[in-house]
């Protein structure tokens, strides 16, 4: 009899974890608790340690490798004066060294790709699903209890319902996820619509004390995708994604930012805020599994966007995830020690990622002599300091 993977969550992760399990030979089924399989948010960033991982389950192709952009570079500039600090050539060399890609495209467009895949594969999905409540049903499966007072069993489930997952607490219990004190605004404009001068089809990175810009092409370089964060707080609700912004508000926000920054800000028509939260770096295996229970992406290690990993390490989780279960044979190597081997394969690695991105999140945003320094080792050293070596390796 075929094991069966339950999937807590319809998002990238939970799309991604079902098609792993798909390619491991086991049944999965997703349960999501919207009307519809749909991802809030613009832009993302994928290096070739995810487009490798999307590339060897076929989801890089037809109508998403269209929708991607392949940018050839990517440039850092200090938003104070404009000038450049150091860049990274992105193209066919950056390709061919990693054995990937280094993509950019919508969230929709991949969570739509991811989708397509999965169903392709034999996952089955189910919208309007929440899921409240789960439990190790006895020593040979696990049970989810959903919102129309149902219970749905497995013989494995994985959380992946985001940052402010209600399911967490089934593996470690360590309250909601924390505010970073950073807000992003997000922006998506057609570039037939921007001024020739503010088009592109690179990544560009502006670095500025408190505050950066990063602008770069989705939708197959047809939409320039831009997103500032800025340090501050919201009075909103802290889980909406979605809360409106003005420009006036982020104008005010960039501080001293110069007036090439400003004109990019400018030249989008419109601007979305979320509040960015997250949770100390993993500590142990232990915070990732616990018996038959696992959680991967965003549930498990949600991270501040400032090496554009949050995406790429719930690929990676799902594709180590395949791994497991693919061994699995519930004599030797039973479930819970399958995803035992899960969390002791994953845990140092995204608690390293987490680790850097918040050290990333103070360099990009540092002023004085740390500004200074930052500046005059991009100049020095530039792609070496760029290129992420042990990330995408």
């Amino acid at each position: 009899m075929t094991s069966e993977l339950l999937v807590a969550g319809g998002g990238i992760g939970g799309l991604a974890a079902a098609l792993a399990a798909r390619r491991a030979g086991w049944e999965a089924r997703v349960l999501e608790q919207a009307d519809a399989f749909s991802e809030v948010g613009a832009g993302i960033q994928l290096g070739p340690n995810a487009t490798r991982i999307l590339g060897e389950w076929g989801v890089l192709q037809g109508a998403l490798r269209e929708q991607a952009a392949v940018p050839p570079v990517l440039r850092v500039r200090d938003a104070l004066d404009g000038r450049e600090l150091g860049q990274l050539e992105l193209g066919d060399a950056f390709a061919e060294r990693y054995g990937a890609p280094y993509l950019t495209m919508h969230r929709a467009d991949l969570q739509a790709g991811l989708l397509l895949t999965a169903g392709e594969a034999g996952a089955r999905l189910r919208s309007a699903t929440r899921v409240d409540r789960v439990e190790q049903a006895d020593f040979f499966g696990v049970r989810a209890h959903t919102s129309d007072r149902k219970s749905v069993e497995g013989d494995a489930l994985v959380v992946a319902d985001g940052v402010w997952s209600r399911l967490r607490e089934a593996v470690v219990q360590d309250g909601p996820a924390r505010p970073t004190g950073h807000l992003a605004y997000r922006a998506v404009a057609s570039q037939r619509d921007l001024p020739p001068g503010l088009r592109s089809q690179e990544v560009t990175v502006w670095l500025a004390p408190r505050m950066h810009l990063v602008t770069y092409p989705v939708r197959g370089g047809e939409a320039l995708n831009a997103v500032c964060i800025v340090q501050g707080t919201h009075p909103g609700d802290p889980q909406d994604w979605d809360h409106a912004a003005t420009q006036k508000q982020l104008g005010s926000a960039v501080g001293r930012a110069c007036a090439t920054v400003r004109d990019r800000i400018a030249g989008m028509p419109t601007w979305r805020l979320w509040v960015l939260h997250d949770r100390p770096p993993v500590a142990s295996a232990a915070a990732l599994s616990q018996g038959r229970i696992a959680l991967l992406g965003d549930a498990a290690h949600p991270m501040r966007p400032y090496l554009a990993q949050g995406a790429a390490m719930a690929i990676e989780d799902a594709r180590e995830l395949q791994r497991v279960l693919a061994v699995t044979d519930g004599r030797v190597i039973d479930v819970p020690l399958a995803l035992r081997r899960y969390a002791l394969n994953r845990w140092e690695r995204v608690a390293k990622v987490q680790e850097q991105s918040r050290r990333n999140g103070t360099i990009f945003h540092a002023g004085g002599a740390l500004r200074w320094g930052r500046n005059l080792a991009l100049r020095a050293l530039g792609e070496r300091l760029l290129d992420q070596r042990w990330l995408y390796s």
